[in-house]
């Protein structure tokens, strides 16, 4: 692995706490997660049947336990919202969240995964202190698991307002009816508590306040795992991305989060942080392709009309573009981070659009030089590319697609015209 270079703007920022953590989690991913990702294949069931619901890889919680022991855990979980968490800036964590995307098992080794990262800070945030005891301690533990189901799939879900699962108040519960897919996570026999957004008043007059998000445990009657689906092919056992079926679900009253009709305001504080620390990883995926480029093409076993590809012009400019790009993209993404620590993530929505808009993008454009560079080898499993190029094309659409980003971002920027 490549030793992470801060950039010399953000170097006065970092502490020196965070840069022992940041040799720290290299050292970790270098000699312990690297070294695991084969066994974690070899380890998951062959038969489509069995891949999801009943079973996970051994390595994963041999991993936790030495990455708990080391301190490596919840380091995404600033302790401004919970105590657990570790005293790290956004900023800060961007750093690391970098090097935890060089590696597809790190994130769920150290506990900083999706979607419990952004469901234990919503739970942090927004949950009261039951709540909290309930779902919040077994996540931060690394107990459990969870999914965040928002995304439907008979409405355009870019646009959160369509979203139509009913909920229902009846007496001293809620019943929730309707139909939600891409609920990632939602497949793995870990996870226990559901964080489901729908409407509880679809006629106020106001549409961004017909929403509410309740908490659903797994095994609540009336909600049945579908199906999983495919990425491109990949179904990301255990993990898995469902479609879920909710028929006259009931939960208690107090199972809703914050209050009725406060959904837009959950999703929100959810999501900025959330999409941030997306685009932080896929940083470390656009590096690590880099270096599988770099590896490729100085491999004397590869070379091509008496020359080593590297030697080759066309090979060189692919390098420096990589380059420039994705050192463009961790100084968006840097910047995004710094501004939330400034203000919160509604001030730094311009930045992480930014970001979002950016980031996926320039990562599929070095994935398909590396790929291009392998060959025939760079598409199939033998290397970590197609997976790779996959999860990067998913984000243009997940947390919001590019055009829903590019329309906020033009928006913003347009108001400026009273200053020209």
């Amino acid at each position: 692995m490549t030793i992470l270079n801060i950039p010399p703007l953000v170097a006065d920022k970092i502490s020196p706490h965070a840069k022992e953590l940041l040799k720290k989690v290299e050292a970790f991913i270098e000699e312990e997660c690297e070294p695991a990702n084969q066994l974690l294949e070899a380890q998951m069931p062959t038969n489509p049947r069995e891949r999801f619901l009943n079973t996970y890889p051994a390595i994963i919680d041999t991993l936790k336990a030495k990455a708990k022991k080391l301190g490596l855990w919840n380091l995404f979980l600033s302790n401004v919202h919970y105590r657990e968490g570790v005293a790290l800036t956004n900023l800060e964590y961007a750093l690391i969240a970098e090097m935890l995307g060089r590696c597809h098992i790190a994130s769920e080794a150290m506990n900083c995964s999706a979607p419990d990262t952004g469901n234990m800070e919503t739970l942090a945030k927004y949950g009261n202190e039951a709540q909290k005891a309930r779902w919040l301690a077994p996540l931060l533990s690394g107990e459990v698991r969870s999914a965040f189901v928002m995304t439907e799939r008979y409405v355009a879900s870019s646009d959160a307002k369509n979203i139509n699962l009913s909920i229902r108040r009846e007496g001293n519960e809620y019943v929730l009816n309707g139909t939600k897919w891409w609920s990632s996570g939602a497949g793995d026999p870990r996870c226990k508590i559901y964080l489901v957004m729908g409407k509880t008043d679809p006629n106020h007059k106001d549409p961004y306040k017909q929403q509410s998000v309740v908490l659903v445990p797994h095994d609540t009657p009336g909600v049945t795992v579908v199906r999983a689906l495919s990425v491109f092919g990949y179904d990301d056992a255990p993990h898995g991305h469902c479609e879920l079926s909710f028929k006259n679900v009931r939960v208690p009253a107090e199972n809703i989060l914050l209050g009725e009709g406060r959904g837009f305001e959950i999703i929100q504080g959810r999501l900025g942080p959330g999409r941030i620390h997306h685009c932080m990883r896929s940083i470390g995926v656009a590096s690590a392709a880099l270096d599988l480029l770099i590896l490729r093409t100085n491999d004397p076993a590869r070379a091509t009309f008496g020359k080593v590809l590297s030697q080759h012009g066309t090979i060189l400019e692919w390098v420096a573009k990589s380059r420039i790009e994705i050192d463009a993209g961790r100084l968006l993404v840097l910047n995004a981070a710094d501004k939330i620590d400034r203000s919160d993530a509604k001030g730094a929505m311009k930045d992480i659009s930014m970001a979002k808009i950016y980031v996926p993008s320039m990562a599929l454009g070095v994935i398909d030089r590396a790929i291009q560079a392998h060959g025939a080898a760079g598409i199939c499993q033998d290397f970590p590319l197609a997976r790779m190029w996959a999860q990067m094309r998913t984000l243009r659409i997940a947390d919001g697609p590019d055009e829903v980003h590019m329309n906020q971002l033009g928006r913003i920027e347009s108001r400026r015209f009273k200053e020209l």
